[in-house]
């Protein structure tokens, strides 16, 4: 298992507000120089996976200046090359907010949260667009965590400090919840990393045994969901694989922000994995299961309706949204 000494942050101001999940100050979504980013209209997307429904929810968009820390491990330059030839802008990044809901009989198993009203203007779509797909957060019996970044946590929670989802149990990995939930740790943080423990804190704290359950990686964690460890973005950062009469759907949570980037050449870094070796490692392996067995793939960051297919190019994978 990683210890904490394999986890290593960036220091900047812009790394702490990313994994408390406070992306208002530091996206700068309204400089006159980049603009703003473009809401869609239609906010959910419907796909068969055998018998089960997978249910796209977009919670929003944020737009941030692209600037050189965002990959780690690259020259500026070349990251803007790479986005030149897809023919998308070379300043800024759109990044996008897309949770999962996974309508299986009478179960209805969400996958992430978004931000509800904790997040920026143009943020928080979500409830709305569950709603428009048929569906109300009393009808959500599990919510399904796959890491406790502030853009995947915050929405399980209003401002006022109540349960989005009322009637859900909360299903966390083990390995991130102990990471996250050690006061050791907190307190041994750096001044601006606490407050992503603090986040964390906010959202679980209060919950009962009955409300909030730890699983392992590797295990169904309800019928028909299997959770995979893909340690590197986060200590237990998580994947889902649902599967359905022979068909399977992963969802991959943040296992590339950005698959322009980050897809096309998975051995770059964003700033924002806590552990970059392991996380690239994760990535191969991760596109790797997906083009073999022919899965449908979904990412939380993945551009609207953000699932497809994963294919290989060159070095790297390239993302083919449904149509």
């Amino acid at each position: 298992m990683l210890s904490r000494r394999d986890f290593i942050v960036g220091g900047s101001a812009a790394t702490a507000a990313y994994l408390a999940g406070s992306y208002v100050p530091l996206l700068a979504q309204n400089a006159a120089n980049i603009g703003a980013p473009s809401v869609v209209q239609v906010g959910f997307r419907k796909q068969k996976v055998g018998d089960i429904e997978i249910i796209a929810l977009n919670d929003g968009v944020v737009r941030r200046p692209l600037a050189a820390e965002f990959v780690r491990n690259a020259p500026l330059d070349q990251v803007q090359e790479l986005l030149r030839t897809q023919g998308l802008p070379t300043d800024y990044i759109d990044i996008p907010f897309t949770a999962f809901l996974v309508v299986a009989g009478n179960r209805r198993i969400l996958l992430d949260t978004g931000f509800a009203d904790n997040g920026a203007p143009t943020t928080g779509r979500l409830q709305q667009n569950l709603n428009a797909a048929g569906f109300k957060v009393e009808d959500i019996d599990t919510v399904v965590i796959s890491h406790y970044h502030g853009d995947h946590i915050n929405g399980l929670r209003n401002k006022a400090g109540q349960l989005v989802y009322p009637n859900a149990k909360i299903m966390v990995p083990s390995v991130e919840h102990a990471f996250w939930m050690d006061d050791a740790r907190m307190n041994a943080a750096p001044e601006g990393m606490r407050g992503a423990f603090g986040a964390v804190r906010r959202v679980f704290g209060g919950l009962s045994a009955d409300q909030l359950l730890q699983f392992e990686a590797g295990r169904e964690i309800v019928p028909g969901i299997t959770a995979m460890a893909a340690y590197g973005h986060t200590p237990g950062h998580s994947l889902f694989v649902a599967q359905s009469r022979g068909e399977k759907f992963a969802y991959v949570a943040d296992i590339t922000n950005i698959p322009s980037l980050f897809a096309r050449n998975p051995d770059w870094a964003v700033q924002f994995d806590m552990n970059p070796e392991a996380a690239r490692d994760a990535r191969r392996r991760t596109f790797e299961m997906v083009v073999n067995e022919k899965m449908m793939a979904g990412g939380y960051h993945f551009p609207f309706p953000a699932f497809g297919r994963i294919e290989k190019l060159g070095n790297g994978y390239d993302f083919k949204p449904v149509a």
